[in-house]
């Protein structure tokens, strides 16, 4: 049955390879929660996959928004959020709340590990093979509860006063390689880049989710360096054991 729709904020491309390993052949609509979503609501019958990544142990705010444009009618959600292999703490429970209150029972949740976003030195290459086995065990672990009269909801980790919201420290550097193309402040899910100027980004808006380093075709946005090697010595005393994916159905 491929009538899932996928409610999905990628900045970097970690959650999006996730979405498509547990979704499969079930994927039907997909909606980029990294742009503006159009008020909707979604039919008892059609299940709802939300994958999301954890920032300082949150859900990133506007993706949280951005979900919400989804109204449940009492049909099922999949809860799924995916990490840097540090910890995901409450962003699990925040996503499961979120979509209750928007009207989904949420029948299964997981989290995943991904390549860190700001330091890719941190879980390297991941979601790796037997991450992307993972996702599809829990898929089709997913589907055969779906095919159950009453599929029940799951309970999942996390504190209910979720931990404050991360304050970024800095953002992207844009070094003399910008050719001035604009991508970045086309691709940027918070519009913190203006079109008109895109070497500049407006601190107040950024999230530090990395996808204007990502995809500048010229590498011209980075870190500053002081940020990036705090990062790094911190992350790697903390976070340089792998972490496995934990299922809850």
């Amino acid at each position: 049955m491929n009538n899932w729709i996928s409610a999905v904020f990628s900045p970097t491309g970690g959650c999006s390879a996730i979405a498509t390993a547990i979704a499969g052949a079930r994927m039907g609509k997909r909606i980029d929660l990294c742009a503006p979503v159009e008020p909707q609501e979604v039919p008892t019958w059609v299940p709802v996959l939300a994958v999301v990544p954890v920032y300082g142990g949150r859900v990133p705010a506007v993706a949280i928004q951005r979900l919400r444009a989804l109204k449940g009618q009492g049909g099922p959600a999949i809860a799924v959020v995916v990490y840097g292999n540090r910890a995901y703490e409450d962003a699990l429970l925040e996503l499961k709340t979120t979509l209750t209150e928007s009207g989904f029972a949420v029948i299964a949740a997981a989290a995943f590990i991904a390549e860190h976003s700001i330091i890719r030195s941190i879980a390297p290459g991941r979601p790796d093979a037997d991450d992307l086995a993972k996702c599809v065990e829990f898929g089709a672990a997913v589907e055969a509860k779906l095919a159950q009269d009453a599929p029940g909801t799951v309970e999942v980790p996390g504190n209910a006063e979720y931990r404050p919201l991360p304050q970024m420290p800095a953002t992207p550097l844009v070094t003399d390689a910008c050719g001035g193309c604009g991508m970045c402040a086309r691709k940027c899910p918070v519009g913190a880049i203006p079109l008109s100027d895109p070497r500049s980004t407006d601190a107040a808006r950024c999230i530090l989710c990395m996808r204007c380093v990502a995809i500048c075709p010229r590498k011209a946005r980075i870190l500053p360096p002081p940020m990036e090697q705090a990062f790094t010595a911190k992350l790697t005393a903390i976070a340089s054991e792998p972490k496995q994916p934990e299922l809850f159905i």
